[in-house]
């Protein structure tokens, strides 16, 4: 089973005239990244809710938004009267020195000030503290349920583009026969040319031998290719961790490897075309590791 990085979760808790309001986002990140919003007066509180999400998100870039609403009537609010005449004289000041004729719009401007007005700090106290609780389980449960689903759909995906992989390998074998006969012709012209050349010399005649031994044999990077594939396909059934995305990574740039080598010793353009196809199909399952857990 695998799990998305990116996920969503929402709930709602009612507490008296009160509705708690959690949700949780997130996004691949190679690390865990938390960003905790939480209502005014709870601030004590924080590291314990931290624990808790470090616990069940384990990796990625998540914000966490905890807010409470007030039911039928108005929120409360305070208004900094010395932080609004502060605002007040230096804007009007500023006015008369720049001859900005004053409208109410400046009051309207400073009382959308950060500080100016803020809601009534809401008194920490068990039951709220258990209910705010009780909402952050819940959207945890609905984060994960996303982040499962996100990783049914790319673990599909990824099964479907090894075995695309594994069936573009078999491909390759038609085209073998042709090849290695066009080599050996190449690397029978090139002997007769050194044989003709006065000065023959045994040591480069060595090196084009050993050249075109290497550029013949394709078998050791077909056979690493394959098994990294297995490997790969190993790892999704795997059922004893959910934290895969690293591991599956480091796979695909091993089967990155045989696919390249495959293309550099191709000396064939039927060749060079399934590598392409290879390399097409490895560049996407590349673009969703990043994304798994």
């Amino acid at each position: 089973m695998l799990l998305s990085m990116t996920g969503y979760g929402r709930s709602t808790q009612k507490i008296g005239e009160q509705t708690v309001v959690v949700e949780i986002k997130s996004l691949n990140s190679k690390f865990l990244d938390l960003k905790v919003r939480l209502p005014q007066g709870f601030s004590e509180k924080e590291m314990e809710l931290r624990q808790l999400l470090t616990a069940n998100i384990k990796r990625g870039k998540a914000d966490i938004a905890v807010d409470i609403q007030q039911d039928g009537v108005a929120q409360m609010m305070t208004f900094n009267r010395d932080l609004f005449m502060a605002y007040y004289s230096e804007l009007s000041q500023v006015q008369k020195e720049l001859n900005i004729k004053q409208t109410s719009d400046l009051t309207q401007a400073i009382m959308r000030i950060p500080d100016v007005t803020a809601p009534s700090e809401t008194d920490i106290d068990d039951d709220t503290w258990k209910t705010i609780k009780k909402a952050v389980q819940e959207a945890l449960s609905n984060f994960k349920k996303f982040r499962k689903s996100e990783g049914d759909i790319t673990e599909t995906d990824f099964r479907l583009r090894v075995n695309n992989i594994k069936n573009l390998l078999t491909q390759l074998s038609p085209h073998e026969a042709p090849r290695l006969q066009r080599l050996r012709d190449r690397f029978t012209q090139h002997l007769i040319e050194l044989r003709q050349k006065k000065g023959f010399d045994e040591n480069r005649l060595e090196q084009e031998i050993l050249f075109y031994i290497e550029k013949l044999d394709l078998t050791e990077e077909k056979v690493r290719l394959e098994q990294h594939c297995e490997y790969f396909i190993e790892q999704l059934d795997d059922t004893n961790t959910n934290t895969k995305g690293k591991k599956l990574n480091f796979i695909s740039q091993e089967m990155g490897r045989e696919i390249n080598t495959l293309g550099s010793k191709a000396n064939s353009a039927d060749i060079q075309r399934i590598v392409v196809q290879m390399k097409d199909e490895l560049e996407k399952i590349k673009e969703q590791t990043s994304n798994i857990l």
